[in-house]
């Protein structure tokens, strides 16, 4: 009667080492046979979730980028309108006209509108 007892302890023991996890022992057991389909699929929606996941992460490192090169772009349209600005300035066109050597001077009296 003893040797009968210790047959379920000697059965947990096997089950427990490593080579019973390796040999695939473990798809052999009443509880993964009766779960397969559940099993199943529960791998597949952790296969779906880690790619949307990734698939997620490479969308949020090419807005990051498509967000840095319109900042960048940006800022350099701010620049150039800056300029425009200060080549445009009265002072400015009267400079360039006298170096140029053009013959041309700015009016002495303002604008009128002829016609409202």
């Amino acid at each position: 009667m003893n040797g009968e007892n210790q047959s379920p302890e000697k059965k947990k023991k096997k089950r427990l080492s490593f080579l019973y996890f390796v040999s695939g022992g473990v798809l052999k057991e009443e509880f993964v046979l009766r779960h397969t389909k559940m099993i199943v699929v529960i791998i597949l929606l952790v296969v779906v979730y880690i790619g949307n996941r990734y698939s997620c992460l490479l969308k949020l490192r090419e807005i990051d980028r498509l967000q840095r090169e319109l900042r960048d772009v940006k800022y350099e349209s701010v620049a150039l309108s800056g300029q425009l600005t200060g080549s445009n300035r009265r002072s400015q066109i009267e400079a360039l006209v006298e170096a140029q050597g053009l013959n041309l001077e700015s009016a002495k009296t303002p604008p009128y509108m002829l016609y409202k």
